[in-house]
């Protein structure tokens, strides 16, 4: 195995994140001549792939980074990846909101622990 292969297999995403499917695109890979496959991270815990990259970059961060907290500004997705992430690493979240965000993306950050300004 690849020293790169390792390195995605064994990656701390896969602690918050889903080894999602890939679904094959039947008629659109007929019409194309191509097989074409769908990444299903609408069945990631946050309906999204932000969740990688946000758990990604946190995980990395040094116990004195991690006591310290994160801070982000996001409306949607990725202010949910870093919610549940922080949630699941015992670090705190501020997690800076448009007051234009919709309502149901504002508690969806609060219910995965994150402190909505």
């Amino acid at each position: 195995m690849t020293d790169y292969v390792r390195k995605i297999l064994t990656s701390a995403v896969y602690e918050v994140a889903e080894e999602t499917a890939l679904d094959p695109m039947r008629r659109l890979s007929t019409r194309l001549g191509q097989e074409i496959l769908l990444k299903r991270e609408d069945l990631q815990p946050v309906f999204s792939f932000k969740i990688r990259g946000a758990h990604n970059r946190m995980s990395q961060l040094t116990a004195e980074e991690r006591a310290r907290g994160v801070i982000c500004a996001s409306a949607g997705n990725h202010a949910q990846g870093v919610a549940l992430s922080a949630t699941r690493l015992n670090v705190r979240a501020i997690i800076v909101m448009p007051t234009t965000t919709p309502g149901i993306k504002v508690d969806a950050v609060r219910r995965l622990g994150g402190e909505v300004v």
